[in-house]
């Protein structure tokens, strides 16, 4: 080794000693004091080549961890040795056992038996909370039908609060329940559209609101559909298609097309989100009416107002009595609660031009149940007793309604909720839709019903002034004289008699028994037609 290499080692080895022996520097503030941990100046030997301050040295392409020194001093801490200037010093250490665990017992096994299995509830079909929503949904396209205390309520002897469904733009409640409907069907088959094929409230009202939000409907009419009901439909802003001469051959012609283009077929069902766009009506009206002790609901068509009516009443208050009324021609929903089970076929025939939408329908099982578990009575109501009630409508509320409408009132009418005297009670009108030749027609047998149109046939002479006599008297009695017909040798027997037939009209029932007992006296051949 020549001069120069024995130079600068002797300098390394010097400088080495005066580190491994010199007094240790104060740590920083922000650097950590670990006793048993040798700090970087520390280290013996030059820093490995390429390789950082902050990594260890590299090793096959991978970074190792740079090895530390524990400080001679610190070695006996860890009982195993002590190195005191070149000396080792052996500790002997004592190994203390853990403690000896004690393990239980394991559980004796138990038959299946033992356990007791708790069933699960069934999954309600119509939730309150499917309501809430439906009331949400449709906040903005349905508008909040009054509730109002009528003025027959007096007469009756019960708080009477009419909710006036037919106030609706279609004239019919069920656009709560198809527009809920129509909004929760998927965007796809709204871009594709629907298709409806049966003349009745629930198509009027996919009609009306699938045009108002840009879902393109089809309306499928048989040619025996008035055209009045086919403008109506046009005005709507819908595709109005007529084809076949019965409503069997418009329905099957519809689900061809439906099933061919894309279009879903909308028919009067029983679907949750139907029922519970309908339900919203018993929310409104718990709103509406507070201290509410009953509720009458018509439960024609589909059930589905009766039915969603119900859950939302008696979520709200159990303690309130939901009564369905439905037509006594047609009583369907009061068979199958007799017979429990929903009846699919009800050999009955109601009134075709009053009650034409109940002749095709039918009691699902999922509507049946709820009515089953949530309506407190079922009755059924005449026709008589719906006419009479449409005319009470038209004298005391200022409005027409159909005989679905007028159901409800019309049990109260009847005498058949004699429970409900002197309590206060919420009635459901549910739609005013009827053509105007058949309004007519409807009054004018409401008012034979309820005793206010008359007619009498009598045998007055052919001398002159028996006539004017006859007149006479119903002028000073102030009758309308509807219809006066006279007629000349109606009877062989009768000689010089003339058989005169007339149709009068009275104020109400007290004027016309007292016209009846005035005209017996007075003509003994009069003769009172029956009704």
């Amino acid at each position: 080794m020549n001069f120069a290499a024995q130079l600068f080692y002797s300098r390394y080895l010097s400088e080495r000693l005066e580190r491994l022996y010199s007094p240790r520097p104060a740590l920083k503030d922000i650097e950590e004091n670990d006793p048993f941990w040798q700090r970087e100046e520390l280290r013996l030997g030059p820093r490995e080549p390429g390789c950082s301050s902050k990594s260890g040295p590299v090793s096959n392409g991978t970074a190792g961890r740079r090895p530390t020194l524990i400080e001679p001093e610190r070695l006996k801490d860890f009982g195993e040795e002590e190195l005191l200037n070149g000396d080792v010093k052996f500790h002997e250490s004592k190994v203390v056992g853990c403690p000896e665990i004690m393990l239980m017992e394991p559980p004796k096994t138990r038959r299946v038996s033992e356990f007791r299995i708790i069933p699960r509830p069934p999954a309600q079909y119509l939730r309150f909370e499917d309501i809430s929503a439906a009331a949400f949904r449709i906040l903005s396209g349905i508008q909040k039908t009054p509730c109002t205390y009528s003025r027959l309520s007096k007469q009756y002897g019960m708080e009477i609060y009419l909710k006036k469904e037919h106030l609706h733009y279609t004239g019919s409640v069920k656009e709560r329940g198809v527009l809920y409907l129509l909004t929760s069907l998927p965007q796809e088959q709204q871009r594709k559209g629907v298709i409806v094929a049966a003349d009745c409230n629930f198509s009027m009202a996919v009609a009306h609101h699938a045009v108002e939000l840009k879902i393109p409907v089809f309306v499928i009419m048989p040619s025996c559909c008035s055209s009045p009901r086919l403008r109506t439909y046009r005005d709507y802003g819908a595709m109005v298609i007529s084809y076949g001469s019965t409503g069997h051959d418009s329905r099957n012609h519809a689900r061809h097309l439906a099933k061919d283009n894309g279009y879903l077929y909308l028919e009067e069902d029983e679907s949750a989100a139907y029922l519970a766009g309908l339900g919203t009506v018993g929310m409104e009206i718990y709103e509406q009416v507070p201290k509410l002790d009953a509720v009458v609901v018509p439960a024609a068509g589909q059930y589905g107002l009766l039915a969603g009516t119900a859950a939302a009443i008696k979520h709200l208050n159990s303690q309130i009595l939901v009564i369905g009324v439905e037509p006594e021609g047609f009583p369907l929903l009061l068979q199958s609660l007799k017979t429990d089970c929903p009846i699919k076929d009800m050999h009955s025939y109601p009134n075709k031009k009053l009650y034409g939408d109940l002749m095709e329908r039918s009691l699902g099982a999922n509507t049946f149940e709820l009515a089953k578990k949530l309506v407190d009575k079922v009755i059924s109501v005449s026709e008589e007793a719906s006419l009479v009630a449409m005319l009470r409508f038209q004298e005391f509320e200022r409005s027409t309604v159909d005989t679905e409408g007028a159901m409800g009132l019309a049990a109260i009418l009847a005498g058949q909720l004699p429970e409900l005297r002197g309590k206060k009670v919420a009635v459901v009108v549910s739609s005013a839709n009827m053509e105007l030749e058949l309004v007519r027609q409807c009054v004018d047998r409401a008012l034979v019903l309820d005793d206010r149109v008359g007619k009498f046939s009598v045998l007055l002479g052919e001398w002159p002034g028996d006539m004017a006599k006859l007149l006479d008297v119903l002028s000073r009695e102030d009758i309308r004289l509807l219809d006066v017909c006279h007629r000349k040798h109606s009877d062989k027997s009768d000689f010089f008699k003339a058989k005169v037939e007339c149709v009068v009209e009275t104020r109400d029932k007290t004027q016309s028994a007292q016209l009846r007992k005035m005209l017996n006296e007075r003509y003994p051949s009069i003769c009172w037609l029956d009704r």
